[in-house]
């Protein structure tokens, strides 16, 4: 005889609920989507190269220029985080690839946030920045982005109508990637990149933030399916080449693949660090010459040695996250604008940049009388170099001026976009600048998140420094550097502060 048992209503449903709670658990029952992508970005033509005040029109391709899309969705929210081997992205760029994804079903294009590694060996998409009546037989920068913004906005489409169930783990190892590269005479002077042999050195002016922050996805079986590597150091070992190239994020791209799997999707971020750089081997690092030795024992370059630092980080944090995978982690977004304070400039500032300008508006018509005497030098290597270089800095100090006079009678803010996000237990915030470590450190002690990732050029990109950093002055902390100056970046700082702590109320 079989025998039936009845259970009490309640407590059928607090089976019911548990079963329902373990299924959701389970990965079969997973409430994150996630879905990945990647596309080459590497022009078929030559283009100019941003990254310095001259220009460089681009002689080869060393490795791709590439971009890799992370797009999440899970409770009714959703991001699309687009890392690009770039120096920056500007308006006109972000503007195109949102353009483009208007008829994405459930997809909101504001929440898409392209963000610039800040590779000194990519392709310029600033027209400002190309001197005028200038012939350089290089790609057009109207065609140069409707080209590169049909291939993000595709890769785009492809993460997200790829998104699948999976999930996502979190860590931090450390790693000695980017250097503070500006150093105090005694005299409180900065200097970017200054020897610090010198007699008058007195000290490195800033912090240096070695975290490595991961954020790891899986599929359903547990496998790892990529992996988000946030430094605080942008993409400049090779800053000054004439060809074309990711820079040590396409050598940290082939080693966690050699590691991992060839099908490991790599998004790379690069986290506050104005004035951080990877040249731990120059003459600005007190340590130079035993790292330069060590490099040479182990036969490695500066990227080689970068991507295995990453690498070594990434085993160690791998295999301690793998039992935290979240399935349905609360996910959150939020877009924001915010009015930022200009620069105040003083006289003093006008003056220098008035007198900056004079000179070198002087050394470029000096060179453009060179080569109206003599236009078959254009026929010849890099003729353009000295000539660009003048006009490059000329606008740099005149840019001052034209601040100066629209603060007059204009408005006195600078309008910026940022997003704040929660993924499970971490926090995420982005900035449009180079944004100084200084503010970074402040964002993360002040953050209520377990783990906090920062990601700066998310936009156009231009200098913040930090107070004490302003004091210094020198190349990045100087008004022709800063359009918003500390006190733009304080309000940032605290906005972004508070936004981060509405999530863990």
């Amino acid at each position: 005889m079989t025998t039936h048992i009845v259970l009490p209503r309640t407590r059928r449903h607090c089976l019911a609920a548990g079963l329902i709670a373990l299924m959701l658990g389970s990965p079969l029952f997973a409430a994150l989507k996630v879905g990945w992508a990647q596309a080459d970005l590497t022009p078929k033509e030559p283009v100019i190269i941003a990254g310095q005040f001259h220009a460089r029109v681009s002689e080869g391709v060393i490795d791709p220029i590439t971009t890799t899309v992370l797009a999440l969705e899970n409770e009714g929210d959703h991001v699309v985080l687009v890392s690009c081997d770039v120096v920056s992205i500007p308006d006109a760029l972000r503007d195109a690839v949102r353009g483009k994804l208007l008829s994405a079903v459930g997809l909101d294009p504001k929440k898409v946030i392209l963000h610039a590694t800040h590779s000194h060996t990519a392709p310029l998409y600033d027209a400002a920045r190309i001197v005028p009546g200038m012939e350089f037989r290089t790609m057009e920068t109207g065609a140069l982005i409707a080209f590169t913004s049909d291939l993000i906005a595709q890769a785009v489409v492809r993460a997200w109508e790829g998104r699948a169930p999976g999930g996502i783990a979190y860590g931090m190892s450390q790693a000695v990637v980017g250097r503070n590269r500006r150093s105090v005479d005694r005299s409180g002077k900065s200097t970017m990149y200054g020897d610090v042999a010198r007699p008058d050195f007195s000290h490195i002016e800033g912090f240096e933030d070695h975290d490595v922050n991961f954020l790891a996805t899986y599929d359903p079986q547990g496998a790892l399916t990529g992996l988000v590597v946030n430094v605080a150091c942008p993409a400049q070992a090779d800053e000054s080449l004439f060809s074309l190239t990711a820079d040590y994020w396409h050598d940290v791209r082939v080693e966690l693949r050699r590691r991992h799997g060839e099908k490991l999707f790599v998004a790379a971020q690069c986290s506050t660090a104005g004035d951080i750089a990877p040249h731990f081997v120059r003459n600005s690092s007190y340590d130079h010459k035993a790292s330069q030795r060590m490099l040479t024992l182990k036969k490695r370059s500066v990227r080689a040695e970068i991507a295995h630092r990453i690498a070594n980080a990434a085993d160690e944090v791998l295999p301690a996250i793998k039992g935290t995978v979240e399935r349905s982690p609360k996910l959150l977004h939020r877009v924001e604008t915010l009015a930022l304070p200009m620069n105040k400039l003083t006289e003093a500032d006008i003056a220098d940049a008035r007198k900056e300008a004079g000179l070198w508006r002087g050394r470029y018509e000096t060179e453009k009388k060179k080569i109206d005497a003599q236009p078959e030098a254009t026929r010849t290597g890099r003729w353009y170099v000295a000539i660009t270089g003048a006009y490059g800095r000329m606008r740099w100090n005149e840019r001052v001026l034209e601040r100066f006079d629209a603060q007059k009678n204009g408005p006195q803010t600078q309008t910026i976009e940022f997003h704040v996000l929660r993924i499970g237990d971490v926090a995420v915030a982005t900035n449009p600048f180079e944004y100084y470590l200084d503010y970074g450190i402040q964002i993360k002690s002040r953050s209520p998140a377990p783990q906090t990732f920062l990601i700066q050029l998310a936009g156009a990109g231009t200098y913040v420094p930090s107070p004490r950093s302003t004091l210094g002055g020198g190349y990045g902390s100087l008004p022709a550097s800063n359009p918003i100056g500390s006190e733009g970046g304080g309000v940032l700082r605290d906005r972004t502060v508070e936004l981060i702590r509405e999530y863990w109320k």
